[in-house]
Order: structure tokens, then sequence, then C-alpha cells
């Protein structure tokens, strides 16, 4: 009746000789013509609570800007030319209520899910934060290059387990590569296609990983280009917009709270919102509210309220560190500003899957301290709940969040143990000694050089004692000592991994200047640093001196101490059980779901960027079939796409737009293929991400 009064209301009379009944059958078939003639995308159902909630920014200037008291600007994303997609994520579309297949035949799809063309009901936005990068309060951030489009309502019969993760009814969706915000300050807004397909592919893996995250459902590309130094070398060049949609409840972070920051003692910046302490309880309220709602109905007292919130936080970010490190993952740039205020994954740029185990593995080329080293990862979350609470001050009285951190270490030693022993397959029993057995474990790989996904995998190989094998325990033993030195590295790896990542000249000027000048020395360096670097050259030293006659022979005994101590474990795990095969059944099906035979090594990334590069795009999407199955054999997916069809590309799998780029210096196409399950190919060493 309301659309009647509305068609009746505007001419304020009926047609002569038409009934009302007719008149209203009539209204009622045009609205139902004119659904069924709009897309699946065009009739999403967006409920933008956040910008109704949350205060936005009342200009519409356009360029970058500093924007006070404020949450989101309303932006106008910038369109492509002829924007197609890559890729979808079926899985992660689903969330939407979408069908992949749909989408990917949708003409304006490819538009849509750029931000090229606003779908009804997306109102684009960018969200203003804050952030301590490498340490240091860098003012005032915000999307750059990402924009909101909205909020969409969860469809019926959604898994009841995503809605116990996401308690709001909506899904926050945003492109990434949209274009300018004023939050860009001297970048483009753009991404292209090399850090786009590694997004994508990075979020879903995570997702069937297991670990909390942030979704990832298209990418588009386009003929639109931007100049990218990829390695800052001053050799500059011409790369593709693409764009990402990425989707989460929220894109809500811990620097969401830093636009409130007083003037910062070391840099001087401030939060762009400082002073407007209300805001800071609206924002909480919001994110409680919505994304917190048993503690919203458990805690009636405002400042408990709050203390709980951030416990919960913190006790989400012990358990998603504790998770990355126990699949080798290293996330790259853990600033403030990249952390979710919900504990999931955010923000990919230049992450990385450890390949070699090493406690100072560093996946960002860019971080020349090592501050975000696969080591350092849960003190520097820890580092960042800390300045998360001072954000929340004083709604959150400094002396309760202190109480609260004083529980995470110990949460995360928890988490990450509880891990670890499902790796090792002890699920019968916790003894105090198991942290023992890890850490050697882990000192072992790190000695021999162990590949950490494959060692990990081929663990479950690893039988447990019985009766009467005391005659073979000897050759027992052997095999899987042979079997882990498959994952071990060669002595030449071993050199190159070890070589000192510093100029002897300047690793000599630093330490002749601790003694002659330490407060210079403070100021451009520090003693861990060099610490490692010395190390380096010890081990290096050391292995300059050994053949690889000799280096097998120290791994194997290495292996063979470790392996007769994890079999004396699992011979605990069987006692007192009646049923030791079913036993060791369970324990090598918890083991096989919980170390991943395909992690996104950088060069499965690499070989998926070159040939989409190059036109073919059939790569991208197989890696992703790969990695939606993390713990299977994949007959038929063991090799990349472009094996069996002697590097060239099959009829139809072409980008019409994509010209080869004949002139990369080696393809994916004209490599030695290597399984996705396999140690990283010798060329994946000179992978440089940034």
């Amino acid at each position: 009746m309301a659309c009647l009064g509305a068609r009746l209301g505007s001419s304020g009379i009926f047609l002569p000789g038409v009934s009302v009944f007719r008149l209203l059958a009539s209204v009622g078939m045009n609205d139902m013509g004119l659904a069924l003639s709009r897309s699946a995308l065009e009739r999403l159902e967006f409920e933008n609570v956040a910008l109704r909630k949350l205060p936005l920014d009342p200009s519409d200037e356009p360029g970058v800007r500093q924007v006070k008291g404020a949450c989101f600007s309303r932006v106008k994303p910038q369109p492509l030319t002829n924007p197609r997609f890559v890729a979808v994520s079926h899985e992660a579309l689903a969330l939407l209520g979408l069908d992949g297949e749909e989408v990917m035949n949708d003409r304006l799809g490819p538009e849509y899910l750029s931000g090229s063309k606003v779908m009804p009901g997306s109102e684009p936005a960018a969200h203003c934060y804050c952030g301590h990068q490498f340490g240091q309060f860098a003012g005032q951030l915000g999307d750059g290059a990402a924009c909101y489009l909205g909020e969409v309502k969860v469809p019926p019969g959604q898994d009841p387990e995503l809605l116990r993760e996401n308690p709001s009814g909506r899904w926050e969706i945003q492109v990434k590569g949209a274009g300018l915000t004023p939050y860009s300050r001297q970048a483009d807004g753009r991404k292209v296609l090399r850090s786009s397909i590694r997004e994508f592919l990075c979020s879903e893996a995570m997702f069937f990983l297991g670990i909390p995250t942030t979704r990832a459902g298209s990418i588009v590309t386009s003929d639109s280009r931007v100049i990218r130094d990829v390695y800052y070398s001053g050799n500059p060049r011409h790369e593709r917009c693409s764009v990402v949609l990425r989707i989460a409840p929220t894109f809500l972070r811990f620097g969401s709270f830093e636009i409130f920051k007083p003037a910062d003692e070391f840099t001087g910046r401030q939060g762009p919102s400082y002073g407007h302490d209300e805001i800071r309880s609206q924002m909480m309220d919001y994110v409680i509210e919505m994304f917190y709602p048993e503690i919203q109905q458990n805690y009636p007292d405002r400042v408990e309220r709050n203390v709980a919130f951030f416990r919960e936080v913190m006790l989400r970010t012990a358990r998603l560190v504790a998770q990355w490190q126990c699949v080798g993952f290293c996330h790259g740039v853990l600033n403030t500003d990249n952390m979710s205020i919900l504990g999931v994954t955010l923000d990919y740029g230049p992450y990385g899957f450890m390949d070699r185990f090493d406690p100072d593995f560093i996946c960002n080329a860019s971080d020349n301290s090592g501050r975000y080293s696969y080591q350092a990862q849960p003190a520097i979350c820890r580092w960042n709940l800390v300045k998360l609470a001072e954000a929340l001050a004083p709604e959150l009285p400094r002396d309760r969040a202190e109480a609260v951190m004083d529980e995470y270490l110990g949460l995360y030693n928890k988490f990450y143990l509880d891990n670890m022993r499902k790796k090792l397959g002890l699920i019968k029993k916790e003894e105090s000694e198991d942290e023992i057995l890890i850490t050697e474990l882990l000192q072992t790989m790190h000695n021999t050089g162990a590949d950490f996904t494959n060692t990990f995998r081929s663990l479950s190989q690893i039988p447990c004692p019985t009766d009467g094998e005391s005659e073979v325990e000897e050759n027992i033993v052997k095999q899987a000592a042979d079997l882990l030195l498959e994952k071990c590295a060669s002595l030449e790896e071993l050199k190159a991994a070890n070589k000192p990542t510093m100029d002897p000249r300047e690793l000599a000027m630093l330490l002749s200047m601790v003694q002659s000048n330490p407060a210079l020395f403070q100021m451009i360096s520090d003693r861990m640093t060099i610490a490692r670097q010395l190390e380096r050259l010890s081990r290096l030293k050391d292995l300059m001196e050994t053949s690889q006659e000799e280096l097998k022979p120290k791994q194997a005994e290495e292996w063979t101490n470790w392996i007769k101590h994890y079999r004396k474990r699992l011979a605990r795990e069987l006692e007192g059980q009646s049923d030791v095969q079913a036993v060791q059944k369970e324990r090598v099906r918890v083991m096989d779901s919980t170390n991943p035979r395909v992690v996104l090594r950088n060069y499965i990334a690499q070989n998926a960027i070159e040939a989409a590069e190059n036109g073919d795009f059939s790569e991208v999407q197989r890696v992703l079939t790969v990695l939606q199955r993390p713990f299977s054999a994949q007959p038929g997916l063991e090799l990349p796409a472009w094996v069996g069809r002697g590097g060239t590309t099959e009829e139809g799998e072409r980008d019409e737009g994509e010209e080869p780029q004949q002139e990369a210096a080696s393809t994916s196409s004209t490599r030695n293929p290597v399984p996705y399950d396999s140690k990283p190919p010798a060329w994946a060493h000179e992978i440089c991400v940034t």
C-alpha cells in the first residue's frame, strides 16, 4: 500500500475507468519486473549502520586533507578503463548471498566490484584512522586506497558458525585500489595486479587454514595503468590498476581509536580528532554493541564492560598470533593500523609463509631492523595491545588495562602449546616436558635448515612404538630420519641463508661506533640487529669449513636424537589405552588436519602473478582451488596449469586486453616446475617483497 500511495499521491487523482484493484495489480507486476531485471549485485540489500552510528566528515572537499571530528569521509571511487575479472572466490561471495558464476557472467560485475560503478544502496566512504608504524606514531593515516562500499545484510540460511563470528548480521564490503581518498597522502589510491593477487589469494588461504581473517571476493584488473618502482631501484614500469573486493564484519582496527591521541612525545604528531572524546565513547559503544553483543548484555557497568571488551580483544589477538606462528606465517607490517579490533588477520601486504625454518625470518624486505620478524610477532602484538589500551583511556582505566595485559603471555603460550601438541599428535596427555620437545624440534629444524611446512606434515608418518618392536627400533628411527632429511637444506642453501644481509663495511663501522659513539649508534641501529649479523657470520664461517659429506651425518645425528625423544613421548600417549590402533589412527587424523600440505609460498603466488601479468588468469583460480583444501592431496592439481601446456595458454584463458610481457627476465612458464606441496625451487630466494 505504501507503494500505491506514492504512485497515487504524485498526481492526487485516480485514472478514469481503472479500479483500485487493477491499479494495485499493475503496480505489483511492474515492481516485480524491475526486481527480476536487476542483477544479483543490484539486488544486494545494504544497511550501512557504520555511517549512521559514527560521525561523518561534513566536507566534500576533494584531495588529501586532515579530517577532524569524523570517522568516515564520503568518497567517489574513480572508474577504471575496461575493468574485467581475474578471479572470484565463490565461497567468499556466498557470504553476501551471491553466486560466483552469476557474478562472473554479469556484464556490469567488474564495474560494480571495482568501484567503477556504484551499486544501488552503496555509500562509498573512506575510514579515518591513525597508527604506530615501526614503533613511531605516524599521525593520520586512513583508507588511502580502500573504499567502504557499505554493509550487506546477511542472507537467509547463512552458516550459524559464521553468524556466531559475525553477530552484527551484516558484512562490510570494501574495494581496495579504487582511487584517491582524503587519506591517500602522497599516493594515488591505486593497487596493481601483483599486490591484488597476493591479497586475494592469502585472504582465502588463511580462511581455509582455519585462521581468522578478512575475506576476498574477487579481483578486477583493467587497462588503466600506474607507474610503480617495484624494488625501489630506479627502474619504474607501468602496471595495470587492479582492485580486490574485501569482506569482513568490520574493518575497524586498533588505529581507529588512535585518532584521539594527544601530541606524541617522540614525533610531535597528534590524532586529527584529539579533544573529541565523545567520539571515542561513541565508537566504543558501536563496536561493542555490534560485534561483542554478549559483553554489552552481560556488563551493565560501563567500566566493567570496557574492561571485558579489551580483555576479549587481547585474548583473540593472542590466539591469532599463536595460530600464525604454528603455520609459519609472517605478517610483515604489524603496525597498530594493521591490527583488527575483531582479532582477525587484516591487510595482506609483504607477508610470507616461512620455507626453511628460521626464527629470525623477515618477510618484508623493507624491515631492515627485523622489528616484525617471525619470532618477534607475539611480543609486537602485545606492544600494539598496550597502544590500544592507551588509546581507549580514560574509558579503559590504566590499572585495569595493565591487569588484563598481565594475562597475555600466559594465554599466548597456552594457545601456542595447544596448537603445537596437535601438530605433534600429542592428543591424550599434556606433559610439562612437551615444551622442551617442541623447542628441541624447532632448534633441530633451524640447525638443519628444514622446511617448516613439509617437516611438520611428515611427522604423522613416524609411527608410535609398539610392543615387540625392539629388534626393528633402529631401522624405524633411521627411516624416520631419512624422511626428515629430505626436508633439510643442502650445504649451499645453508650458506646462502646465513650470508649476512648487511654490507661488511657497514657492519664494521657500526661495531666501531658501539665503542666510540654509543649515542649515535642508538640513533641509527640497535644491538639486536648487530647480534643477528654476527651470528650469521659465525654460522657461515662454520659452514665454509664443512663439506656436504660432513654435513649430512651431522644432520642425521641431530634428527635421530630428536626422533628417539619424540617416540618415547608417543609411547606415553599409549599408556593405559585399550585400543592402541584407534589412538594411532586418531593421532594421524589430527596431525594431517592440523599440518597443511600446501600453504601460499611466495613462489606459488609469484607464478600466478607472472602468468596473470602475461594475460593468463587461469593459474590464479587454480591456486585458489588448491588453497581451499590445504590439508588434502588433490589429484590433477599437483602442478601449475601451464605445465601440461608446454608453457602456452589454452584458448579462452588469455586476457584479451593483455599483451605478454616478453621483457621479463624469467617467467613461470620457462622455469622448471615444482609441485605446490614442494620445497621452494632455487629461484624462489630471489623474490623480494616490500
